[in-house]
């Protein structure tokens, strides 16, 4: 299942808020054996997040985006995505349901615009805080603050899945252009990837679909590295 990740705000892009919701989300997805092949952020702007939507779920099996969400005047993720499956947003049954039967809060208490949703879409609780998410076709829209992003994604993990990949890490102190060739002998004898960071010192990431075989390639790369 090949996915994509999309981060909505101006914060993000000036670099005042650091982007832990699509690390998280690329560990987790990966954890469930789906494959992230983009991450993007995108500003606080209607036309930009629906263009960026609909290029992404027409390339791939599913995207998640997480931002704003909610009746406030810079939470327009929302509108972002009813734009790009060309929905209209308006009050959503299950939303008010939803408060009705669970919520903390009475209809009269909800500020104007909290229930409001893409036309057709699945409504998605949110257990951690307020403004619901959706799922509109292939489009998972989670919020933007961190506890509730989570919770609101494992509440639809199950729907993420793939091969599942095992993972070694080997960790190297050897500058990393020493470590070519011994990389591409793990990858020549294994059927495994290998993933090189460096930093202090070099962290080589071994990943395949056998668990076997990935301990057997990082057992084979540990007796010839330094460490």
């Amino acid at each position: 299942m090949d996915v994509a990740v999309l981060t909505v705000g101006d914060e993000l892009l000036a670099g005042d808020t650091t982007n832990t919701n699509a690390a998280w989300l690329g560990r987790r997805l990966t954890e469930r054996g789906a494959t992230v092949r983009r991450t993007v952020v995108v500003p606080d702007d209607v036309e930009v997040i629906a263009a960026d939507v609909r290029e992404l779920a027409e390339r791939y099996d599913a995207v998640l985006v997480t931002g704003g969400l909610g009746p406030t005047h810079d939470d327009v993720t929302m509108d972002g995505v009813a734009a790009a499956f060309e929905r209209e947003m308006g009050e959503h049954p299950d939303a008010l349901t939803w408060f009705a039967e669970h919520g903390t809060y009475s209809r009269a208490d909800l500020t104007e615009g909290t229930t409001h949703l893409p036309e057709g879409a699945r409504l998605l609780p949110n257990d951690e805080g307020v403004a619901p998410g959706a799922v509109v076709e292939n489009c998972y829209v989670l919020p933007g603050v961190p506890g509730e992003m989570k919770a609101m994604f494992e509440r639809v993990a199950g729907e993420f899945a793939g091969e599942t990949r095992h993972v070694e890490v080997v960790r190297a102190d050897e500058p990393e252009s020493a470590l070519v060739e011994r990389i591409e002998g793990v990858r020549e004898r294994f059927d495994v990837t290998v993933g090189s960071y460096p930093g202090d010192g070099v962290r080589l990431k071994l990943q395949g679909s056998d668990a076997a075989t990935v301990r057997e390639a990082a057992e084979w790369l540990r007796e010839r590295v330094e460490r």
